[in-house]
């Protein structure tokens, strides 16, 4: 997947408008289904109950996230220029840029998940912390340098507890 702030190429051009509180809600209900998702792919057994309000069942996410990938419509195309390599770009029919970009979010969360990358896909043990990070190496507990500090302070902070206790 790509970095929390990079979007697909092509989704939402220069000079499009402003994103509308559609886009915003429909943003974030995909986000939900990713969540259920990654929570998955984490930890496969049943979950707790979900919380009705917040949490969706994986079928649900599944199909959400299905539902999204399917609203725009692409087809693969291939470039080859004489002096160069081929490359690949999809051309879609779909003229609304949101659509664009919720339609290419779901489908890089389907690549992802049914990708390689999805067996090494961790949820960060970081107090407090709710973010995924994909593991690149052996020893990697935590999404980012600052959640192992503060996993570690309080680690600390539990030991120096205990010996003050008892």
């Amino acid at each position: 997947m790509q970095e929390q702030g990079d979007l697909p190429a092509g989704c939402v051009a220069a000079g499009e408008p402003a994103p509308d509180e559609d886009l915003r809600l429909g943003i974030i209900e995909l986000r939900r289904a990713v969540r259920a998702l990654f929570a998955r792919a984490v930890s496969p057994a049943p979950p707790s109950p979900p919380d009705a309000h917040r949490l969706m069942t994986a079928d649900q996410a599944m199909a959400h996230l299905n539902t999204a990938a399917a609203r725009e419509l692409v087809a693969p195309q291939m470039d080859w220029p004489a002096e160069g390599v081929p490359a690949t770009r999809l051309l879609s029919a779909e003229n609304d840029p949101y659509v664009r970009l919720l339609a290419a979010l779901a489908r890089a969360t389907i690549d992802f998940l049914s990708g390689p990358q999805r067996t090494q896909l961790r949820s960060c043990t970081a107090p407090r912390c709710v973010r995924y990070f994909v593991k690149s190496h052996g020893r990697q507990e935590w999404c980012k340098p600052s959640c192992g500090n503060r996993a570690r302070a309080a680690r600390h902070y539990r030991r120096q507890r205990t010996m003050a206790d008892g």
